[in-house]
């Protein structure tokens, strides 16, 4: 039997199986038809590189070269990583290219290439802003909030920084945070010390409370002083420091260190002064005794009370201590209080309630 030697065809690697054995079944010019029991040798491509040539074809479609999209989601993450140093008005910091990027605010725009960076010899990056709040700056970009400070002044300082870097998030944090803290009560009691009668009128004119102003010049060295005026000087501050603390407020509590009496209470009602309680006495032509008239300082203070800015302008009632039992009543008053400064003489009905405690006591 004759032995046929098999003819071999190698087709290009892009040929397809079917298309070849169309060219065979049909023919093609210069291609020899092979004897019916010819071997054919067939190079077709691999299934890996069709599936390759198939993402290939899907990268061109997207109009992407071959290795572009696994180059960008690769240098991203590398980035991402990227560690970065700050030098922050002289704080230092390390971070991530990832956090700083991670919100639209001006440190994308640093590290985006769109503004000028600064760099120093040793590759600190320089911001010409305080470091006190960075770190929280960057606590809340990685986090996304942050717990604030307690002192009011510390979180204003970080809402500058936060409109400074753009954080839109973190401002709208701070300025909530500072709202409740103007809402909630000043746990605070401030008393200011009056330096001049022109202070003391500015004070009396911006407010809308009721007034206590306590007047303590214990180093008037014009007089000579009995044993117990120490002693009651000292209570007559301790009261004021209570009555204080108790009402604060209420009533805005003033103390005056220049005036010439040695011990004095006045109590201002809208911006007026309706009642003085003296409490210094002449006992000898050089000499001078404190008193501590505790029940008359009460009985005014919360008489004053009445002069509040949710009540009438003239009140009909007035508050008073019972000699007895110590408790406060309520007494009709018979007259409203003015001071002798705001009305002339002509007019003058109302007058301050003045209360000097044994004035001129004899020996």
């Amino acid at each position: 039997m004759a032995l046929h030697e098999a003819s071999s065809i190698t087709f290009p690697a892009n040929v397809q199986s079917h298309q070849v054995h169309a060219l065979v079944k049909e023919g093609s010019p210069g291609i020899a038809q092979p004897a019916n029991n010819a071997l054919h040798q067939i190079a077709c491509a691999s299934t890996t590189q069709i599936q390759a040539n198939s993402v290939l074809d899907k990268n061109y479609a997207a109009g992407l070269s071959p290795s572009k999209s696994a180059d960008t989601s690769a240098t991203s993450l590398m980035n991402s990583n990227k560690y970065v140093k700050l030098n922050v008005g002289g704080s230092l910091h390390y971070t991530t290219m990832g956090t700083l990027t991670k919100e639209d605010n001006m440190l994308r725009a640093m590290f985006s290439g769109r503004m000028v960076v600064l760099t120093d010899s040793e590759g600190w990056i320089l911001i010409d802003r305080c470091g006190k709040h960075f770190s929280a700056i960057l606590n809340y970009l990685r986090d996304g909030s942050i717990t604030l400070p307690d002192n009011r002044y510390e979180i204003a300082e970080l809402l500058a920084e936060a409109k400074y870097y753009l954080i839109q998030g973190l401002v709208t944090q701070c300025e909530a945070s500072l709202e409740r803290k103007n809402q909630d009560a000043d746990p605070i009691c401030r008393v200011p010390i009056v330096t001049s009668p022109k202070e003391e009128q500015e004070l009396v004119r911006k407010t809308s409370k009721p007034i206590v102003k306590f007047m303590y010049n214990r180093g008037n060295n014009k007089y000579s002083y009995t044993n117990s005026s120490d002693d009651n000087m000292l209570k007559n501050i301790e009261l004021f420091d209570k009555l204080s603390l108790r009402f604060n407020g209420r009533i805005l509590f003033m103390k005056d260190i220049i005036g010439d009496e040695i011990c004095d209470w006045s109590f201002y009602g809208h911006q007026r002064k309706v009642a003085e309680i003296c409490c210094t006495s002449i006992v000898y032509a050089t000499e001078i005794d404190v008193e501590f008239p505790e029940a008359r300082i009460y009985e005014e203070t919360l008489n004053i009370l009445l002069y509040e800015q949710d009540r009438p302008c003239t009140p009909h009632m007035i508050a008073c201590t019972d000699s007895n039992t110590g408790e406060p009543v309520v007494q009709r008053s018979v007259h409203n209080c003015q001071s002798d400064d705001d009305i002339d003489d002509s007019s003058r009905s109302h007058r301050v309630r003045r209360i000097h405690v044994h004035s001129n006591r004899p020996v």
